[in-house]
């Protein structure tokens, strides 16, 4: 009897997807981690009337940086990943959709650059911005404190219980907070925003006091906030929530976005958010 067995010289290109969703392309890794209608909604949920610099947290293989950047066609975008794997894919993806000269890839643990960050804030708290960047003009990081207009996340959503997940598993390290827990993906967001800067997330339920209270630690102030429902008779799915660095209390709730109608077709409104030609996102 023949028995078939996996070809490890088979062409890398067989163990990649080419999709697209609204007018961005997009390679994914077959069997890692796939972008879902997560990515859609948070890219969906951004209305500043204009954006200059946009930081996405956690990008995978950068779908939501890529929608902004297709949305706001003058922004600068940082793509920050810590899997080599899907950071390639993203890579990859900037070159496919032509958005090489104002969008790139930061490889890098969150928590290494958070504290790298806090120690270019403090020098530069003592020194004064112009006079730390005329003297490190290199320093990458440097020119990233406080200086993105809005900052957006699809994180881990799931808290990690057990030893057990595989920190080589792409989808274990994207869906748990095994390489970026809820607090500092929150003081991630204060140390690269601006003033006044934006922080838009998408998350559990669930989760939503833990996400005040991160927010509330690092000077960020929710201000906007919207419950997804897979259906009308249906409960929170997720949510979806802005927060404002250094703003004032006072939070609006805005009517609930729901998915499909009764028989299983998308809503009106997540027609609008996405074509329905080529393939559509993972339910």
């Amino acid at each position: 009897m023949h028995i078939c067995k996996p070809d490890p010289f088979r062409d890398e290109r067989e163990m990649i997807t080419h999709d697209f969703i609204r007018d961005v392309r997009i390679n994914q890794n077959r069997d890692g981690y796939r972008f879902s209608v997560d990515a859609l909604l948070l890219a969906s949920f951004v209305k500043l009337p204009r954006v200059k610099k946009v930081a996405d947290i956690g990008a995978g293989s950068g779908i939501i940086g890529l929608l902004l950047a297709r949305q706001y066609p003058k922004a600068e975008v940082a793509l920050i990943e810590l899997q080599e794997s899907l950071a390639k894919r993203a890579e990859e993806n900037i070159a496919l959709n032509g958005f090489g000269s104002r969008v790139r890839v930061i490889r890098a643990d969150i928590k290494a650059i958070n504290e790298r960050i806090f120690e270019i804030h403090t020098l530069q708290s003592v020194m004064g911005r112009r006079h730390y960047m005329l003297n490190n003009p290199s320093d990458e990081y440097g020119t990233m404190v406080d200086s993105f207009d809005l900052v957006v996340s699809n994180p881990p959503f799931r808290r990690t219980k057990t030893g057990l997940l595989s920190l080589g598993d792409e989808r274990a390290v994207a869906r748990h907070e095994i390489k970026l827990p809820l607090t500092e993906l929150a003081r991630a967001g204060s140390l690269l925003l601006r003033h006044h800067g934006r922080f838009c997330i998408i998350h559990l339920p669930e989760r939503l006091a833990d996400i005040v209270r991160a927010l509330n630690s690092h000077a960020m102030e929710p201000k906007r906030l919207r419950f997804v429902h897979s259906y009308h008779s249906s409960e929170a799915k997720m949510l979806l929530l802005e927060a404002v660095k250094g703003g004032r209390g006072g939070m609006k709730i805005e009517r609930p976005l729901v998915i499909y109608n009764g028989d299983g077709s998308y809503t009106e409104e997540m027609k609008e958010y996405y074509s329905c030609e080529g393939i559509e996102p993972t339910r």
